[in-house]
C-alpha cells in the first residue's frame, strides 16, 4: 500500500467514524506487511472490538494472506461476533493497486447489538414463523486468539474430540488450518503439534498429504 492510499484510507476511516458515532468501527489491515501479526495500520473506535494499532488480522485478513488475488472478493454486510458477544454488522473491501493485487483491507464494523435485539422483539410480536439465525463470525482480538478460534473450528468441522482422531481426520483438520491461512501465524507450527499431540516432522508430512489431496480434488 502506498503512503498516498494510506493516508486517503486514514482520512476516509476518520470522516466515516465521526458520520455514523462510536459504535462505528473503521479498520485498515496492510496485506503487504512483512508481519502479520501487526497488519491494522489504521482504526477508529478500536473500542468496539477491543483492538488497537498494530494488531494483528481477523479471519477474513489471514484468509486473503493466504488466498490469490483471484479468489478475493469485496464482503459487504455480514454479520461478526466479538470476543465479549457484541453483534456486528461488518464490511470488507479489497484495496488494490494499479496492477489490481490487493494490497490492503477497508472494513467496517458496525455494533448493532442494541438494535439486534430490538429487532428480535419486535419480530417475535409481529412474526409467524421463527427462522434459523445465522451465525456470526468471530472477531478476535490477538493473533493467538485467533489461532486457537481456527484449531477449534478445524475440530469441529472434523467433528472428532483430538484425542479420538484417525490420521485421516488429523490430516483433514490440518488441511482447515492451512486453507485458512493458520499456519501464516508466527509460532503457529508448535501450537499445532501440541494440540494434535504430533511431531513437527508429523505436521510436515500432514501437509504434503492435504496439499496433495487438494492438486487431486
Amino acid at each position: 500500500m502506498t503512503e498516498e492510499q494510506l493516508d486517503f484510507y486514514k482520512r476516509l476511516a476518520h470522516a466515516l467514524a465521526l458520520q455514523f458515532g462510536s459504535s462505528c468501527e473503521v479498520v485498515v489491515h496492510d496485506l503487504e506487511t512483512k508481519d502479520p501479526s501487526h497488519s491494522i495500520v489504521a482504526i477508529e473506535n478500536g473500542h468496539v472490538t477491543g483492538r488497537k494499532l498494530g494488531d494483528g488480522p481477523s479471519h477474513v485478513v489471514l484468509e486473503a494472506l493466504h488466498a490469490g488475488d483471484a479468489k478475493l472478493e469485496d464482503r459487504p454486510a455480514y454479520l461478526t461476533k466479538t470476543a465479549d458477544g457484541k453483534i456486528l454488522k461488518s464490511s470488507t473491501v479489497f484495496i488494490r493497486d494499479e496492477d489490481g493485487h490487493a494490497v490492503g483491507i477497508f472494513a467496517i464494523n458496525y455494533d448493532i447489538t442494541i438494535l439486534r435485539a430490538m429487532g428480535d422483539t419486535i419480530a417475535e410480536v409481529v412474526g409467524t414463523e421463527p427462522s434459523a439465525p445465522r451465525e456470526p463470525e468471530p472477531i478476535v482480538r490477538s493473533v493467538a486468539d485467533l489461532l486457537d478460534d481456527l484449531i477449534e473450528q478445524s475440530v469441529q468441522l472434523v467433528g472428532t474430540p483430538v484425542a479420538l482422531m484417525s490420521k485421516e481426520e488429523k490430516v483433514r483438520a490440518i488441511r482447515y488450518l492451512n486453507d485458512t491461512g493458520a499456519f501464516l501465524i508466527t509460532k503457529s507450527g508448535p501450537k499445532v503439534c501440541k494440540f494434535f499431540g504430533i511431531s513437527k516432522y508429523t505436521l510436515y508430512s500432514y501437509l504434503d498429504e492435504a496439499r496433495a489431496s487438494e492438486k487431486d480434488a
